[in-house]
């Protein structure tokens, strides 16, 4: 039997902080990579190294029925036009599901199976929960004003595998025009970007 220590967790949305959970944070230079604009990123960072994103992670029980949860929280901003963002990651165990409940903030998800390559962006707001399906890299955007915090809850087995997407990274990406986030080709946002 579990203590009432490990049963119960307790977050801030507005800080995303769980009391007793190990905290990871990523600053920008941690994100080497992901941000389309290479010129854009090595800009941004000439001038700071600012925090992006925390992920506080609550791991009760490592059993084969068990769950993990982690409380996301994303700090507002662009680079290059992309919205500020997280790693993504695919899940080591690749059959592994995750869903996604936002806490506060405006932010979307950008999808991509493994497959196929087929990519989506589902919108994350409070009180709306984003299914993510097994075999699907998924990375995590801030695209509001203010600082994004969600809930991701995903099996205790599912690991991370952040070196696929470190390597051949999203097919697409998630811009601002008008106002909205779009999602948009990759390869297509770069020769725009190089032929203005």
């Amino acid at each position: 039997m579990l203590s009432p220590s490990k049963i119960l967790s307790r977050f801030n949305p507005a800080t995303g902080e769980v009391p007793g959970a190990r905290m990871v944070k990523r600053h920008l230079s941690s994100l080497r990579g992901c941000f389309a604009d290479g010129a854009a990123f090595q800009a941004a960072l000439a001038q700071q190294d600012p925090l992006i994103y925390t992920v506080a992670t609550v791991t009760p029980a490592d059993g084969e029925g068990d769950l993990h949860c982690g409380v996301g929280f994303i700090m507002p901003g662009k680079i290059g036009g992309e919205y500020f963002m997280t790693r993504g990651h695919l899940h080591a165990w690749r059959d592994a599901a995750e869903y996604y409940i936002g806490l506060a903030g405006e932010g979307v998800i950008l999808l991509e199976e493994e497959a196929t390559g087929e990519g989506r962006m589902v919108e994350l707001r409070p009180n709306g929960a984003v299914y993510v399906p097994g075999r699907t890299a998924h990375r995590t955007m801030n695209t509001g004003a203010t600082p994004l915090t969600y809930l991701g809850v995903y099996p205790a087995k599912a690991g991370h595998d952040y070196g696929t997407i470190a390597k051949k990274n999203f097919r697409c990406v998630v811009i601002e025009r008008e106002g909205r986030p779009v999602m948009v080709a990759r390869k297509d946002f770069l020769t725009t970007k190089h032929t203005k």
